[in-house]
């Protein structure tokens, strides 16, 4: 099967060509660690800020993969979805253990990511939330419905590759839906990608380091 894009770089740059103009204030949410260089072309393209956004998949213990929910964090409030046909298989305690874990995890990026500055603010802002492809959906829902909670002007959900039963379900609860590439046989959100190399937390850094520098003043 054809790969799309090269690397998420690459596929941030198709995607905004997707895009095209959004009209009103403009705030770019990479989903870390994957949607940061995706979202960096996008808010290039569009001259807009870019932020990163930390959601972490609740994961089945044994089968890390499968999503029992997600959390996510804006500011101070965490928000948390289930994946009730997974989540309703498994002890109550089972779930809290791994939400604590993840919860710690989540608030040591956003040190590390954010370090002095201040919260996310999305209150009358369009949101762009950007990752680099919807697998179950799961981590994408739960940025959707922490950044609601904010009072966006409007979120919309921007991604490279999808599987077109989760694009489906995130249409239901945000604005707007761009998936480039919805494969008919949707495996892997890493079959888009002939380069899709683990991001690191310095990586994160780096390129919300250099869109910042990008955009003096602003």
């Amino acid at each position: 099967m054809r790969r799309p894009y090269f690397d998420r770089t690459a596929a941030g740059e198709v995607l905004a060509d997707e895009l095209g103009q959004v009209a009103g204030p403009v705030l770019v949410l990479g989903l870390a660690r994957g949607g940061v260089p995706v979202g960096a072309p996008v808010a290039d393209a569009l001259d807009a800020e870019l932020d990163v956004l930390i959601v972490r998949k609740l994961g089945l213990p044994g089968q890390p993969e499968l999503a029992m929910g997600a959390i996510a964090g804006v500011g101070e409030e965490l928000h948390v979805v289930r994946n009730e046909p997974i989540a309703r298989e498994v002890d109550e305690a089972v779930i809290e253990e791994v939400r604590q874990r993840e919860v710690r995890e989540l608030r040591r990026r956003e040190s590390a990511y954010r370090g002095d500055r201040p919260p996310i603010d999305v209150r009358d802002r369009v949101v762009i939330l950007v990752d680099d492809g919807l697998a179950t959906g799961s981590t994408m829902r739960a940025a959707v419905e922490a950044v609601r909670r904010q009072q966006p002007a409007r979120v919309i959900v921007a991604v490279p590759v999808g599987g077109v039963e989760s694009c489906r379900r995130l249409a239901r609860i945000a604005d707007q839906v761009v998936c480039v590439w919805i494969p008919r046989y949707f495996t892997a959100v890493g079959q888009a990608y002939r380069d899709f190399s683990s991001v690191s937390d310095d990586e994160v850094q780096r390129v919300l380091a250099e869109s910042t520098a990008r955009r003096p003043g602003r």
